[in-house]
């Protein structure tokens, strides 16, 4: 039985939660930045039936955001090549902070936060050297920058905290690129991109990669498994008449396995995968393409099992009922094996990523 000091602080936790959590928000499972009809830009909190909890206006475009683990507060990320971050209240709208990158630097619209929330982790592209890096911000400090490790290779563009674990999973794409040259990619020739392990205190605890032959498949997105699997989502740089699969799944201790699939729904996807999940128990994995407007399912072990189409299909994650996906005509359905069933349809353009919640 716990004594007296042991409840007093569990109460107040609570309370506290009660106050401060997600629930006081309206109790959203995913948060999406969003285009609104007038043209303006907001980030949306969505509960588990597609129904809008909250929206914030943004300044400018979003493209994912970073929630924290226990308080109802988000970072909206620039997307490449943007250089800010804005730190939300996701109860009142209030901006609470603002981050920028360090000169010379940009971030790629993405950020995780440390298992217990007192630290924010972005990836951030180095002008000079095309050299990746992860920035990190100490959030009881009002979000002042304590320091950056390497990303473990080139153009970090998303990065997660595997469920249950202080461990960090970055997706490096390996395509090099400056402002000055817009979203140019300088270095198609020896691209290398590769999947890293970080410790949150940003030691490289595994890397992985494909086969060199598949070099120009440049890693873009990521889902995690809460037995340390990570789905990977990779942008074909080459041919697209000889094209690449698109997903594959790392091992912990065993690296890479791309999943089969029939070279018709490969191609279905124009080389051009925009988010990832597992879901049903992490048995399953759903990977979209907004340029092919589709949403394809697959087995997490044995490849591919159905495609679904959908116009302008990107954003998708996890849910306890299966994953939601999110498209640019406003629409919020839930997958299935073999189809999707519309929950809702708003009037907004939903942008690249569906966010859920962290678990």
């Amino acid at each position: 039985m716990p004594d007296r000091r042991t409840f007093l602080g569990s109460l107040i936790a609570a309370t506290s939660l009660a106050t401060t959590g997600w629930a006081a928000a309206g109790g959203p499972s995913y948060l999406a930045a969003a285009r609104t009809p007038a043209g303006d830009f907001a980030l949306v909190g969505l509960d588990t039936e597609g129904q809008i909890a909250f929206d914030i206006p943004l300044p400018a475009r979003g493209h994912a955001a970073a929630a924290h683990p226990h308080v109802a507060e988000a970072v909206a990320i620039a997307r490449r090549p943007g250089t800010y971050g804005i730190v939300l209240d996701c109860r009142t709208g209030d901006v609470l902070s603002r981050i920028e990158a360090p000169e010379g630097r940009h971030f790629y619209g993405h950020g995780a936060f440390s298992r217990d929330g007192t630290r924010l982790y972005t990836p951030e592209n180095v002008y000079a050297t095309g050299e990746g890096r992860i920035g990190i911000w100490d959030r009881d400090a009002g979000y002042a920058r304590i320091g950056e490790v390497a990303s473990g290779g080139i153009g970090p563009h998303e990065i997660l905290r595997i469920p249950g674990t202080t461990r960090l999973a970055v997706a490096n794409g390996g395509i090099r690129t400056h402002p000055d040259s817009g979203r140019d990619k300088l270095n198609l020739e020896d691209m290398a991109p590769n999947l890293t392990i970080l410790s949150e205190a940003g030691e490289i605890l595994e890397q992985a990669a494909l086969d060199p032959a598949l070099h120009r498949n440049s890693l873009r997105h990521i889902s995690a498994a809460g037995d340390g699997r990570v789905a990977c989502a990779f942008q074909w740089q080459g041919d697209l008449f000889d094209p690449a699969p698109l997903l594959a799944v790392f091992h912990p201790g065993r690296g890479l396995d791309l999943l089969a699939v029939p070279e018709g729904r490969l191609m279905a996807m124009d080389g051009y995968a925009g988010s990832v999940a597992f879901f049903d128990g992490d048995r399953r994995i759903a990977v979209t393409s907004p340029r092919g407007s589709v949403l394809q399912v697959f087995d997490a072990e044995t490849g591919f099992e159905s495609q679904i189409p959908q116009d302008d299909v990107c954003g998708v994650a996890p849910g306890a009922l299966g994953a939601l996906a999110t498209d640019g005509l406003g629409r919020v359905s839930r997958i299935g094996r073999t189809g999707m069933v519309a929950l809702a349809r708003h009037p907004l353009a939903f942008d690249n990523h569906l966010v859920a919640l962290p678990r």
